[in-house]
């Protein structure tokens, strides 16, 4: 696309980021709240899914959702972006560097983004809890400043190292591995002159592999950070019954087996997929829009 031969001021580069991510979270949200909700439904294995308040249930914490985009789809794009630059002015930019990059800006993204994700975990999922365990926040804003009353800040950063560890490796599978498919089938695409979109198909071929790719690897990461981020105080233990990402696991496969990590992988597939789809053909749309 234009966007690729010229220079994008910063500013332009991490909004374009930004508005690429919300926009395609709003398409994408319905399968998020599903895939939390089909994730943790082993908590509580009575509950089945057919507790939804109609379908505008699946847009719970679409502000939180929206939050967390503004944050974190603008920061880990923006900053792959502002690093990959600089360092092209030292070196040739190969696959290394890219998912490099990508860990760096990742962990960076997630750091920024941790309150506004455990408020969407907790909002996501409340409706699918027993009625005497909901935590009924009547939004994003009463979320947030009842964790805070509630369990204090640090509660923002429980359930933080899995969602760091899984923004590092997203930002190298995703973003990398997408940067690194987009100039490999814009090159092989220049071969077919006859073929029209060329700049369009790059992006959506790229952005499905790169998809497909992250979702298989982030899954067991989603699922730790599901289960850490919603989790209650056992009332026998006095515990938390999910310590650390390692636990976590390991407590998952010996009780229910290898394959409940990747539960829920169809709509998690149609949540990380159609995202990556939907945020990268709205960033280059709006990239092609500004020269």
């Amino acid at each position: 696309s234009k966007s690729n031969n010229r220079q994008l001021p910063t500013s332009i580069s991490f909004i374009t980021a930004g508005a690429g991510g919300l926009l395609g979270w709003v398409i994408i949200h319905p399968f998020n709240t599903l895939s939390v909700r089909k994730n943790l439904q082993s908590n509580n294995n009575k509950i089945k899914i057919n507790n939804f308040k109609g379908f505008l249930s699946l847009y719970d914490g679409l502000s939180a959702g929206l939050i967390r985009q503004l944050f974190y789809a603008t920061s880990r794009f923006g900053f792959y972006e502002l690093l990959r630059d600089q360092i092209s002015k030292y070196k040739d930019i190969d696959f290394i560097t890219r998912l490099s990059v990508g860990v760096i800006s990742g962990g960076i993204a997630a750091l920024i983004s941790c309150p506004a994700e455990v408020t969407l975990v907790r909002l996501s999922n409340d409706a699918n809890q027993p009625i005497n365990e909901r935590r009924n926040y009547k939004g994003v804003t009463n979320a947030f400043i009842r964790i805070i009353n509630e369990e204090g800040p640090l509660t923002f950063f429980r359930g933080c190292g899995p969602f760091i560890q899984r923004a590092m490796v997203v930002g190298a599978v995703q973003v990398g591995t997408y940067d690194q498919l987009k100039s490999y089938f814009t090159n092989k695409l220049k071969n077919y002159p006859t073929i029209q979109y060329k700049d369009t198909l790059s992006v959506f071929f790229s952005a499905m592999a790169s998809g497909l790719c992250y979702s298989i690897i982030t899954m067991p990461l989603e699922t730790t950070k599901n289960r850490m981020a919603s989790q209650k105080i056992d009332q026998l233990t006095g515990k938390y019954p999910y310590t650390s990402v390692f636990q976590t696991i390991s407590k998952i496969i010996r009780n229910e087996g290898l394959l409940k990590l990747w539960s829920g992988f169809i709509p998690y597939y149609i949540r990380c997929g159609g995202h990556t789809v939907a945020m990268f053909m709205f960033v280059e749309w709006l990239r092609n829009q500004y020269y």
